[in-house]
């Protein structure tokens, strides 16, 4: 689907994806950085939902899998070919419903697209597809085609957690694209403020890009979630108190503080809400999940007010 624009040169002509099922929230999780906490924030989301009885669908994103391991799925053991989203979203014969490559968890409730390299493969697939034309194969643009899978298991679940790469390629910006809401995850310090910065200043321009081409993109909300906060350092209070005087209440008022609770569970490939207080100090134990609920019932009420539910 091309048309030739005034100046001559081949431009995307897009029908704007319509989502099928209002209900669905789909919550991307994102960053140009790595290091942010985006999949520790999006793993324990994920399972906070499901143990509030919601039906959750966790999607992995990042080529690197850290969701899809943390979630129980061995990335270079456990998943074959055409085993990840790339197989609902891929331009050839070979693709898949979704509903083909989701598997359940051992987290009940909760159910997984898993990652892994194969995932790379959208992102130099798509550009020979927009060359010759192909990328609205299967009816739609590339930038729609995850939004468009998401559609055909939507009344299977309430809510998806994406966790996006750490990069803003074509899989990012198609992610974001699906989704209904954005928490942005950043850890309060200069350098990683700094980049934060170029990342939103890049997926305004991209984000412009699609809304040009046709694409309708409006969010329920997008929120920063402040990682690794560490109350006592005085430093990242002065970055986020920054923070806070550019985007108010943009910033969720409670931040995931940093936490030895967490990175002791990750070293077994468990999350805070499975390795259980029995393994930790109990003040450190109580000390983190006090600050995991807080956030995540923080998301949860915004989830709730976009549905139009108190």
């Amino acid at each position: 689907m091309f048309a030739r624009s005034a100046r001559g040169r081949e431009a995307i002509e897009f029908v704007p994806h319509r989502r099928e099922n209002e209900h669905l929230q789909v919550l991307a999780v994102t960053n140009f950085k790595g290091g942010s906490g985006k999949t520790t924030t999006s793993a324990h989301l994920a399972q906070y939902l499901a143990l509030q009885g919601y039906r959750v669908l966790a999607v992995d994103l990042d080529p690197q899998a850290s969701l899809s391991a943390l979630l129980g799925v061995l990335p270079e053991l456990n998943v074959g070919h055409n085993e990840t989203l790339y197989a609902a979203i891929r331009y050839d014969e070979d693709r898949r419903p979704l509903g083909d490559v989701i598997r359940n968890t051992y987290f009940d409730g909760l159910d997984l697209v898993p990652g892994n390299l194969e995932l790379m493969e959208f992102e130099h697939t798509t550009p020979k597809a927009l060359a010759d034309g192909s990328a609205s194969d299967g009816g739609a643009i590339f930038f729609a085609r995850i939004a468009s899978a998401l559609d055909d298991v939507a009344e299977d679940y309430d809510v998806v957690v994406i966790d996006c790469p750490p990069q803003l390629g074509f899989l990012t910006l198609s992610g974001l694209c699906a989704a209904t809401s954005m928490i942005v995850t950043v850890h309060p310090q200069m350098l990683d403020v700094s980049s934060m910065s170029q990342f939103l200043l890049m997926t305004r321009d991209l984000l412009g890009v699609v809304r040009d081409a046709g694409g309708q993109l409006k969010f329920d909300f997008v929120r920063y979630l402040l990682t690794r906060y560490e109350p006592q350092d005085a430093p990242q209070t002065k970055v986020v108190a920054l923070l806070r005087n550019l985007f108010d209440d943009h910033v969720l008022t409670n931040p995931m503080v940093k936490s030895a609770a967490i990175s002791d569970a990750g070293l077994t490939k468990q999350t805070l809400y499975e390795i259980g207080p029995g393994n930790l100090t109990r003040s450190t134990y109580d000390r983190a999940m006090e600050s995991l609920s807080a956030v995540n019932g923080e998301i949860e009420e915004l989830m709730r007010a976009a549905w139009g539910r108190s």
